[in-house]
């Protein structure tokens, strides 16, 4: 199994870090508002984002930069890291906070280049009343019900790539992963077909676009940040051809399909207040990209750590309830950036409204008071209930993943493939 994705990810957040240092420090205040709340805003311009790099290439992960901290300053702590002076907290009652959405006390987050990426539009850089719109009107087509058809497709790739692995003396585990559950999504959401030049297209701009998250903010040609706005471009291209065929009068059993019968606008600027229910084609466009990049990126991370845990505890085969204790262990999305709406408090601290918020999901995670020995990989430990807030695998609140049914499916039959085919 390769082993590169923490290196990646490190490489790539670091690479992003320069020039963002200098930009964001000439704004960075003199003043700190939230004074009175401990830890360390480490050197001057890039605060502790080098340790929190290096933190990717430790064995611990992120979890021994949050140790470390939360040993010398508590549960809630500030640092300076990536170009923001951001507060850490960890715990239920900071996931609650956080997570439930109660009286508007946070609200998401996301850096500048995906805010660029994914849309105006899109899931996740809408707030409130909207949010809560958009997400109703796509939760349909990712419910239980709606995935049952797409069973067979994704049952019949999972034998086929997984097939493919035989006789290969080495597999990267990450690229097929990421392979399988492009192909899934992508075929979910317009019907594409999982091989083909439309296919290899379709692959290459997502890529463009997926490696653009955590690059600098430079729409210069060459950039990584310009070649994942062309790609989305590109990417939109395609959609608006696909568009056009349903309108034409092709009909797919899929996502889009679902969304043009019941929720796409007529007419743009319709004065129908049913109208105003509905999506109009950039909504489409951005929400479909969301959930491609939604649904590609944590579920095939999830499946690479289930290959991992599942090779280091031959024990648990027979078992195979192993799709929480993986989240749990692996935490994929090891924290939830928020920015508080307003003022609030947490642990007696008390945090100023505008302040970045990360919730530390992977200290929740190995937490050994929930969780005990929170090392060892035990999917034993989920066969009783849990206390609200103590596993973060799918997020909660408002704001819980959307294709949280699609993830546990693909992650399940291609478990269940793995298993069955190789020792």
């Amino acid at each position: 199994m390769g082993t590169g994705a923490p290196v990646l990810l490190a490489a790539a957040l670091g690479a992003a870090c320069g020039l963002l240092f200098w930009l964001r420090a000439l704004r960075r205040p003199a003043d700190d508002p939230m004074r009175g709340i401990p830890g360390n805003m480490g050197w001057p311009v890039v605060g502790e984002t080098f340790a929190f790099i290096a933190a990717f290439s430790n064995p611990a992960g992120i979890l021994s930069f949050m140790r470390e901290r939360q040993a010398r300053y508590g549960k809630v702590f500030k640092t300076y890291v990536l170009g923001r002076t951001t507060v850490f907290m960890t715990g239920r009652e900071a996931a609650k906070i956080l997570l439930s959405g109660k009286d508007g006390v946070v609200s998401l987050n996301l850096f500048y280049t995906g805010k660029q990426v994914l849309g105006p539009t899109s899931l996740l850089t809408t707030n409130g009343d909207e949010h809560r719109r958009l997400r109703r009107l796509i939760a349909q087509p990712l419910s239980v019900d709606a995935l049952r058809k797409h069973f067979a497709f994704i049952d019949g790739l999972a034998v086929q790539i997984l097939g493919s692995w035989a006789g290969r003396g080495r597999v990267l585990v990450l690229d097929e992963a990421s392979q399988f559950t492009l192909k899934v999504i992508a075929n979910m959401l317009v019907s594409l077909e999982p091989e083909g030049p439309e296919q290899e297209e379709f692959r290459a701009n997502f890529k463009a676009i997926s490696s653009s998250f955590a690059s600098l903010p430079l729409k210069l040609p060459g950039t990584a940040f310009h070649r994942g706005l062309g790609g989305r471009n590109r990417m939109y291209a395609m959609l608006d051809a696909v568009i056009a065929r349903r309108r034409a009068g092709e009909v797919r059993e899929d996502f889009l399909q679902t969304l043009l019968m019941k929720h796409a606008r007529g007419q743009q600027g319709s004065s129908d207040p049913a109208e105003e229910e509905k999506l109009t084609d950039a909504q489409l466009k951005d929400n479909i990209l969301t959930l491609l990049v939604a649904g590609h990126d944590t579920t095939t991370a999830g499946l690479t750590w289930l290959v991992k845990f599942l090779g280091e505890n031959p024990d648990v085969l027979a078992r195979l309830r192993v799709m929480n204790e993986t989240l749990r262990r692996a935490t994929i999305l090891p924290w939830y950036s928020r920015k508080a709406a307003q003022d609030f408090s947490i642990d007696g601290f008390e945090v100023a409204k505008g302040a970045s918020v990360n919730l530390d999901v992977v200290s929740i995670h190995h937490d050994a008071a929930v969780f005990a020995d929170p090392e060892r990989f035990d999917p034993d430990r989920f066969d009783g209930s849990l206390k609200p807030y103590s596993f973060l695998g799918f997020g909660s609140g408002p704001r819980m993943c959307p294709g949280m049914s699609l993830a546990k499916l693909e992650i399940c039959v291609f478990a269940h493939h793995l298993v069955c085919t190789y020792e």
